[in-house]
Parts: structure tokens; C-alpha cells; sequence
């Protein structure tokens, strides 16, 4: 899943107001910005294999410490731990975020095939292969794009001009890279599909700007 973790985040912002866009988007997709690295290490593994499910030509051999069950929870605990002794954010605020990050995995669990890891070293993996139908793929991120646009946009205002561009911006270029995903040719390699990952930073950065430039709508009430 891709623009269901970006959804779910612009969403999480009405129940954490405190956190940045940025911060939001960077606990939705830990798990995809740890994982190129340790494909480019050797640690995880992906295979180019066109036709492994009907939404993307990738087969994902192993990656139990981006995204396992187990691996995810402990990334969420540190990351609500980093948060609340850095920021001296709430505990609920902290939690939440730490949830967002688990998060992930329920996606995929819903999304992927059963390849999904509960452990670090154990041998079930899990899946219930929304990947397989393209309608209903398209069909549940959309839904859930609407959804956490709807949250977002009703819960922030724009400052300004930009406020407004960098949102939806963002909106039409995750949709470009979903389509792309969608019906694009195969990568080359994997090792291409792990450097083209390390580009979700950039969307990270794009929620910070986006929240330097909207504030919460009761701010401007009144």
C-alpha cells in the first residue's frame, strides 16, 4: 500500500494537532524508509517478479527488521519514546504516534500477499492479498484518501497561498506515483527499487512544508 499510509496520516492529524505533518508522515513510512537501506546492505531482500500480484511486479523475499509484526511495535515504542523526551509531547500524543507507525503493518497485512512477517526469525508469514484485485485496491486507498484529505483539510487552514498548493500538490503527485506504480513497467533491479524508495524522504520534507504554511482551523475562529 502507498497512498494508504499518506491517508491514514493526514487523518492522524486531527486526533494529534501537536505533531507535524512531517513527523506524521515520516511514522507512517518508517518501515519503508528503513527497509531500502537494508535491502542495499544485503540484510532484506526484494525480487523484481512481474505478475507476483495484479499492483506491483515486486516479490518480497524477506524483511523481518523493516517490517515484522514484532519489529514494527518496537519501532513504534522508540519512536513515541524519542518523541515525548524530545518534544515533551503528552503520552496520548506520544502513543498515538507510536500507532501510526504500527500502522504500517496492518496496511500491508491487508494489502500484501501473505508475506508479511509476525517475528524476526520465525517462518509464518501473513497477507490477505489486496494486491490481488486492482479495483479493490484502487477502490480502498482512494477511499481512505478521501477520507484523511477530508479530516486534514477540515482540521487545518491554509496561512496562505501556499498552504493550499502544497497540499494538493502532494495529493496529485501521490496519485501520479500510485497510477505509475499501477501500470508502469517493471524496475530494472532491485537494487533500483530500493534507491527510487529512498526518495520518500523528500515526502517527509513536502509534510513539513505543507504544515509551515497551515495552522489549526480554530485558530483562525473567533
Amino acid at each position: 500500500m502507498f497512498v494508504g499510509h499518506f491517508a491514514l496520516s493526514l487523518g492522524a492529524r486531527r486526533a494529534a494537532p501537536a505533531v507535524s505533518l512531517g513527523t506524521l508522515f515520516l511514522a507512517c513510512q518508517l518501515a519503508d524508509l528503513v527497509w531500502p537501506n537494508l535491502v542495499l546492505l544485503g540484510i532484506e531482500r526484494v525480487d523484481v517478479d512481474p505478475g507476483n500480484t495484479v499492483v506491483t511486479p515486486l516479490a518480497f523475499v524477506s524483511y523481518p527488521y523493516s517490517h515484522s509484526l514484532v519489529a514494527l511495535v518496537l519501532w513504534g515504542v522508540l519512536v513515541a519514546a524519542v518523541y515525548r523526551f524530545v518534544r515533551r509531547g503528552s503520552v496520548s500524543t506520544a502513543v498515538a504516534l507510536g500507532l501510526v507507525v504500527v500502522s504500517h503493518w496492518v496496511l500491508d497485512w491487508i494489502a500484501h500477499r501473505p508475506d508479511m512477517p509476525l517475528t524476526f526469525w520465525g517462518a509464518t508469514r501473513v497477507g490477505l492479498g489486496l494486491w490481488n484485485s486492482l479495483p479493490g485496491t484502487v477502490a480502498v486507498e482512494m477511499s481512505m484518501l478521501a477520507a484523511g484529505l477530508w479530516l486534514y483539510a477540515t482540521s487545518t487552514r491554509a496561512r496562505d497561498r501556499t498552504g493550499h498548493v502544497a497540499l494538493w500538490s502532494l495529493v496529485a503527485f501521490l496519485l501520479i506515483v500510485d497510477v505509475a506504480n499501477m501500470v508502469g513497467p517493471p524496475p530494472p533491479s532491485a537494487r533500483a527499487v530500493a534507491l527510487t524508495a529512498e526518495s520518500l524522504w523528500l515526502l517527509v520534507l513536502w509534510g513539513y512544508w505543507i504544515d509551515r504554511h497551515r495552522e489549526p482551523a480554530r485558530a483562525l475562529q473567533g
